[in-house]
C-alpha cells in the first residue's frame, strides 16, 4: 500500500479519452436526476445528487475488473441513487426505467412487484480488455440486509466455476454512512470474510456518506469518528476521497480492487459528499438541518467542478456542450419509446424450475440395495481413522438398524437422504451453529481422530465420487447473516440442497428480517424463486421459553400463494422423502421444517427401510382405527402425536383416532377431506397442540378445519399466553399431562 502510495502520490494520472469518458458519466448521471425531477414530479426516486461522482467510479471498477479477469461482479445496495446506477452502469433501458415511473399499464409487473428502487437487474458489460456479467441484487428498505445475501450468491457462484473461483467473482456492496456504522450485520458480514465457509475472496466495499442518515447527523449516529470505523475490526484498508473529486475515486478504485484481487481481502472506499435534496425528493431537510442545507444549496455540482477544471487544462468548452446535448436527446426520444422486453441470465437457470405448485407425489423411494450400500459407507471409516469410542458406538448402531432394516432413528434418515440425493449427483450445503455434530448431538456429519484431530465427512467422499460437493459448515454465532448468506447461495443453486440450521428454532427470529423481505417474499416481488431449506428444532420439552417453540405461527402468516412449505415431520421416513421431494421435484419453493429434539431419540420415532424404498412424502398421516368405531379424531402435528399414541395405549382408548397434519401449509384440504370421510357424523374433533394458543398451527388451520368438518373443532392446548412456554419443568409436566387428559376426556 506504500508504495503504491508513493509511486502514483495517489494521484491517476488519466488520457485526455479516461477524463473525456469520465465527463460523460457525470453528466449522464447528473442530467439523469434533473430530468426525472422535471418529468415526474414530487415521485420518490432517492436521487444520487451530491454524489454523481459514484457513476464514474463504478464505471471504472467494472472495466477494471474486466482487465484483471474477473468474470462476474456482483452488487447489493440500497435504495440511493439505484436507479441511477440501473440506467448508467447496468445500462437498463431509459423507455422501461420511465414506464415504471410512468406505472404504465403496459409495464409488466410478475406476482406483486416491488417499488422500481428495490428492483435487481443483471447485464453483461464488455469492453476493449473483455466482459463482465453484473448482478444488481434486488433488496428492501432494511438497507444493509442484502450484504451477506450478496455474499452468498457470489458464494454459490464461486463454487460452481472451474479453477479460481474467488479470483473470478468479486462481491461489491454499496453502503450509505449511517446503515454502515449503524446496522448490526454489517459487523456479522464483515465477520464472515475470512471464514471457511463463506469467504469470498474479499469484498470491495463502497461507503457513500452523506454526512447525514434521513435527518440524523453522525454526532446522533455513531460513537466513531469515520462511518468505515467498523471495517478496522478486519485491518482492512479504507480509503477516504472526497466526492467533488472523480479523478481521486478513480485512483482509489484503481488501488481498492487490485489490492482485492492480490491478497483477497475486504476493502473500503468512502466517498466523503452529500445529499442535495432531503431523505426523498418529497422531504424538507432544511426543518432539521438549515445551516447544512444552505451550504448544500450553494454548493456548485460536481460536474460543474470537474468541467471547470477540464477547462483549465484546454478542454474546449462545446466538446463538453455536445456530450450534454447528446444525453438530454437521449433521455427525451427515451421517454415516447415503448418498452424493452428483458432478458436477464438469472432466468435462464431456472427456465427448467415450475413456478406452479402441485400436489402431485414425487416418487423418492430408493431401492434398498442402494440403501445399503450407502449405509456402509455412512458408517465406515479409514482404518487410519480413530474415531471417538461412543461414535464408534453410534455408527455400529446406525450400521444395524439398517442391515436389519428396522429401528431407523431421525439422524440416519436425514443422513441417508443426504447419502441418496449426493450419490445422485446433487449438491449439498448444510450450515449452522454446530451443525457438523448437531446441536442434539444426532448427526455426526463430520467426525474427529481422536489421536490427531483430522476430520473425515463420509458424505463428502459420496458426493465427490458422484461428481458433487456435500459442504457442511459450523457457522460463527449469528442468524441474520448465516441466513442471508444460505439464502442468497440458494438463489444460485436451483438444483442443489441449501439448508440452514438454527440451533433452537426460537433462534431463528434474530434473521427476522431475512425471513420477512427475502424468503417468504422474493418471488411475489421480485420474480426470484429460491429453495432454500431451514431447519427448525421446536418441541416442549420444559427447556423454557427460549428452547421451546420455533415459532410455527409466524410462518403461516407469512404464507400466501404457495409461496411456501410450513412442514413438522413426525417420522424419520417423512424427512427422508421430504429432502429429496425438495430437489426432485419440478417445483421450487423454501421449507421451513420444524425438527424434533426430543424424537431424536425417541423409541417410537423410528422408520424401516420399507419405508424408505417406495412411496414418497405424504402431507397427512391418517390413523389406522376402525373409522367407524371411533368417537372422536385427534388431529395433531409434530412431537403431540407421540404423547397422545402414549395415553392411548396406557388407556386403551381405541375408540380415539389420531390424525397428523405433517404439511400445514400449503394444506392438502382434498386429501384430509378423503381421510375425515369415513368417519361418523356424530364424531368429535379436537385439534390438538402443545403450543400456547396464540401459537402453533391452531388459528391459522381454525377456519379450514371449520370449513372441512362443516362445525367447529375443539382446542385443546396450552391457553393464551405472552411467553411460549414457562420455565418450570415441573410446571412444564403438569400443563402437558392436562393437555392429554383432556384430550382423552370422556365424551360430554
Amino acid at each position: 500500500m506504500q508504495q503504491r502510495a508513493e509511486e502514483s502520490r495517489l494521484r491517476s494520472d488519466l488520457s485526455r479519452d479516461k477524463k473525456l469518458a469520465t465527463m460523460r458519466m457525470l453528466l449522464q448521471a447528473t442530467r439523469f436526476e434533473s430530468f426525472l425531477h422535471r418529468k415526474f414530479v414530487g415521485q420518490k426516486r432517492f436521487s444520487l445528487e451530491g454524489a454523481e461522482s459514484v457513476i464514474p467510479l463504478l464505471d471504472h471498477l467494472i472495466e477494471k475488473a474486466a482487465e484483471l479477469s474477473l468474470q462476474q461482479v456482483v452488487i447489493g445496495m440500497s435504495h440511493r441513487g439505484r436507479l441511477n446506477v440501473l440506467v448508467n452502469i447496468f445500462k437498463k433501458p431509459l423507455e422501461n426505467m420511465f414506464a415504471e415511473f410512468a406505472d404504465n399499464e403496459g409495464f409488466q409487473i410478475v406476482g406483486e412487484g416491488d417499488v422500481k428502487y428495490h428492483k435487481g437487474y443483471s447485464t453483461r458489460r464488455c469492453f476493449s480488455n473483455g466482459c463482465v456479467r453484473v448482478s444488481l441484487a434486488s433488496n428492501p428498505s432494511h438497507l444493509e440486509a442484502v450484504n451477506p445475501v450478496v455474499e452468498g450468491k457470489c458464494r454459490a457462484r464461486q463454487d460452481r466455476l472451474e479453477g479460481d473461483g474467488e479470483q473470478l467473482v468479486m462481491p461489491l456492496l454499496i453502503h450509505g454512512d449511517a446503515a454502515f456504522a449503524g446496522q448490526g450485520v454489517v459487523a456479522e458480514t464483515l465477520n464472515l470474510s475470512q471464514l471457511a465457509g463463506y469467504k469470498t475472496g474479499g469484498t470491495l466495499h463502497l461507503v457513500i456518506n452523506n454526512q447525514i442518515g434521513f435527518t440524523t447527523l453522525p454526532v446522533d449516529a455513531r460513537s466513531t469518528c469515520y462511518s468505515t470505523d467498523i471495517a478496522k475490526m478486519l485491518m482492512a484498508p479504507i480509503f477516504h476521497v472526497h466526492g467533488d473529486d472523480p479523478e481521486a475515486l478513480i485512483q482509489a478504485a484503481t488501488m481498492a480492487i487490485e489490492f482485492r484481487q492480490k491478497f483477497r481481502k475486504d476493502v473500503v472506499i468512502e466517498v466523503i459528499c452529500y445529499r442535495r435534496h432531503g431523505h426523498n425528493e418529497g422531504d424538507e431537510p432544511f426543518f432539521t438541518q438549515p445551516l447544512m442545507y444552505d451550504k448544500i444549496r450553494n454548493h456548485p455540482l460536481t460536474a460543474d467542478i470537474y468541467k471547470n477544471q477540464l477547462l483549465y487544462e484546454g478542454f474546449p468548452e462545446t466538446e463538453f456542450q455536445s456530450i450534454a446535448a447528446e444525453v438530454d436527446h437521449n433521455l427525451e426520444e427515451a421517454l415516447s419509446r415503448e418498452i424493452c422486453p428483458l432478458h436477464e441470465e438469472f432466468m435462464q437457470q431456472w427456465a427448467h424450475v415450475s413456478r406452479k405448485f402441485s400436489f402431485d407425489p414425487v416418487e423418492t423411494g430408493v431401492d434398498s440395495e442402494v440403501l445399503l450400500q450407502l449405509n456402509d459407507s455412512l458408517t465406515t471409516v479409514p482404518d487410519t481413522f480413530t474415531p471417538h469410542r461412543k461414535i464408534a458406538s453410534l455408527l455400529k448402531k446406525r450400521h444395524k438398524s439398517v442391515a436389519e432394516a428396522t429401528g431407523i432413528d431421525w439422524g440416519t434418515g436425514e443422513a441417508l437422504a443426504m447419502a441418496s440425493l449426493a450419490n445422485e449427483g446433487t449438491s449439498i450445503r448444510l450450515s449452522g451453529q454446530d451443525s457438523r455434530r448437531g446441536t442434539f448431538n444426532h448427526r455426526h456429519a463430520t467426525l474427529y481422530d481422536t489421536v490427531t484431530a483430522s476430520e473425515y465427512t463420509p458424505l463428502a467422499d459420496i458426493a465427490k465420487k458422484a461428481g458433487g460437493r456435500f459442504d457442511v459448515y459450523n457457522s460463527l454465532l449469528s442468524e441474520m447473516a448465516v441466513l442471508g448468506f444460505d439464502y442468497g447461495y440458494a438463489v444460485e443453486t436451483p438444483d442443489d440442497l441449501t439448508i440452514w440450521e438454527a440451533q433452537f428454532g426460537d433462534f431463528a427470529n434474530g434473521a427476522q428480517v431475512i425471513i420477512d423481505q427475502f424468503i417468504a417474499s422474493s418471488q411475489a416481488k421480485w420474480d426470484r424463486p429460491s429453495g432454500i431449506t431451514m431447519f427448525l428444532p421446536h418441541g416442549y420439552e420444559g427447556q423454557g421459553p427460549e428452547h421451546s417453540s420455533a415459532r410455527i405461527e409466524r410462518y403461516l402468516q407469512l404464507c400466501g400463494d404457495n409461496n411456501m412449505q410450513i412442514v413438522n415431520a413426525s417420522t424419520p421416513a417423512q424427512l427422508f422423502h421430504l429432502l429429496r421431494r425438495q430437489v426432485r421435484t419440478r417445483h421450487r419453493c423454501p421449507l421451513i421444517l420444524f425438527t424434533p429434539k426430543a424424537l431424536l431419540r425417541h423409541p417410537a420415532c423410528t422408520s424401516t427401510v420399507e419405508e424408505l424404498t417406495r412411496g414418497h412424502f405424504q402431507e397427512i398421516l391418517p390413523d389406522d382405527l376402525d373409522a367407524k368405531k371411533c368417537r372422536r379424531v385427534l388431529l395433531c402435528s409434530g412431537k403431540i402425536y407421540y404423547d397422545l399414541l402414549q395415553q392411548r395405549l396406557a388407556g386403551q382408548h381405541n375408540d380415539i383416532a389420531l390424525i397428523r397434519i405433517e404439511q400445514i401449509y400449503p394444506l392438502h384440504k382434498e386429501l384430509l377431506k378423503n381421510i375425515l370421510k369415513p368417519y361418523q357424523k356424530t364424531v368429535e374433533y379436537c385439534w390438538v397442540q402443545e403450543e400456547i394458543a396464540n401459537a402453533g398451527a391452531w388459528d391459522y388451520l381454525r377456519p379450514q378445519l371449520r370449513e372441512l368438518m362443516g362445525r367447529e373443532p375443539e382446542y385443546v392446548g396450552r391457553k393464551r399466553s405472552a411467553s411460549t412456554a414457562v420455565g418450570s419443568n415441573r410446571i412444564h409436566k403438569i400443563e402437558q399431562q392436562q393437555i392429554l387428559d383432556r384430550a382423552f376426556a370422556p365424551s360430554k
